[in-house]
């Protein structure tokens, strides 16, 4: 059963990598970018906050490289890239504080993931980890998510390249579509909060309306009733880690599937693929995509859960909401197989290519969503047909 209404608004959210969570994000992630680099064997559970002129590392990392690794080097360079370059704002890469609380991985939770060979690795951690599809869209997400990051995307293009100079880093959009019998019929509203910088609200808000118009108009969604809240407070100027306090995997939904599935509450950023909060949630959504594009069903669930330690996962679970061409029993029965979709952790990780990312790194994956951008290795169609083989 669709957990949705025949006819239904769906609102989903994005925000741009000078939102204060974002940055932390993009902090870690770089940082584990920088361990893997040195030995892909790293063991990397980076967390960052960051707030009025300040970053903070903390956590667990085992690298065999970890003294070539320079974190706030690494924090500051983020930093200057995202753009916060103006001490008067309250937090610029040159003059923050920074404190580093970093320390190696427990010998508890190495004993279970690092014995034996790919086979047999342990999961990182217990937990339950989603995965979804859907043919909405050509990203095979859904519409709501889609739209609100094309937005972010393009205003954050437009803020690099100094088409609209008075925008600063922090921004977040919001879209809301209207669906009738499952399908989007409608963008009802579109909310834009940007931070700007110098120049007054009726022209930010002729600007960015036109931005929002021209980036979602190939939609058709688009009507003469479509509503545009711009900075609707009237004033964004104090934005970042300055305007409010920023921490490292905070964004869970913004990084998925923006509300449309479920979630199983771990976060991605500054974990390596041994903890499989990210790289079974990653596999999941593979899987997904894939069944989805072998015309098995309109939308795609899998949740799988682990045993900290433990390699097979304890539960594979099927969800197609109605839409399914074959029973949910029998494809969870065909994933849990491993014939084709192997979810034993160090299996994934070495399809996936995780521990040595090659044409992409773990920061690009931190904005925009983790989902729906062809870059990424989960993200290929490479199963279709030997799902449609097997059926």
């Amino acid at each position: 059963m669709s957990k949705f209404t025949q006819t239904h608004v769906f609102t989903s959210e994005a925000v741009s990598e000078g939102h204060p969570d974002k940055v932390c994000d993009q902090i870690s992630d770089a940082i584990l970018d920088a361990c893997l680099a040195e030995d892909p064997e790293s063991h990397v559970a980076c967390e960052t906050a960051a707030g009025h002129n300040l970053v903070v590392n903390l956590g667990e990392i085992t690298c065999a490289g970890h003294h070539l690794v320079n974190y706030e080097a690494i924090a500051r360079e983020v930093v200057k890239d995202i753009g916060y370059d103006d001490p008067s704002e309250g937090f610029s890469y040159d003059t923050f504080k920074y404190i580093s609380a970093i320390h190696g991985q427990s010998p508890d939770i190495n004993q279970g993931v690092s014995r034996g060979g790919d086979d047999i690795q342990g999961a990182g951690d217990q937990g339950m980890m989603f995965g979804y599809a859907s043919n909405a869209t050509a990203e095979f997400m859904p519409t709501s998510a889609v739209l609100s990051h094309k937005l972010i995307s393009r205003l954050t293009e437009l803020r690099h390249n100094g088409t609209i100079p008075y925008l600063r880093p922090d921004a977040k959009s919001q879209v809301s579509v209207l669906h009738e019998g499952g399908k989007p019929k409608a963008i009802t509203t579109v909310v834009i909060s940007h931070q700007t910088r110098g120049v007054d609200l009726e022209q930010i808000r002729k600007d960015l309306i036109e931005v929002a118009k021209d980036t979602l108009d190939y939609t058709g969604l688009l009507t003469a009733g479509t509503q545009f809240l711009i900075n609707p407070t009237g004033k964004f100027e104090i934005g970042g880690p300055c305007g409010d306090s920023g921490l490292t995997g905070r964004k869970i939904i913004v990084d998925t599937y923006g509300g449309v599935a479920a979630h199983g509450g771990g976060a991605f950023s500054g974990k390596d693929p041994s903890k499989v909060d990210r790289s079974a949630a990653y596999y999941a959504r593979y899987a997904a995509k894939n069944i989805v594009a072998a015309g098995l069903a309109d939308r795609c669930e899998i949740q799988v859960s682990y045993a900290i330690g433990v390699a097979r996962p304890t539960s594979i679970n099927v969800s197609f909401y109605g839409t399914g061409n074959v029973s949910e029993e029998r494809m969870a029965e065909f994933l849990k197989s491993g014939d084709v979709f192997d979810f034993r952790p160090g299996m994934l990780i070495k399809e996936l290519g995780l521990k040595t990312p090659k044409g992409w790194s773990y920061r690009e994956s931190t904005n925009g969503c983790h989902f729906g951008r062809s870059q990424f290795p989960w993200e290929k169609l490479d199963k279709v047909e030997a799902i449609k083989a097997a059926f």
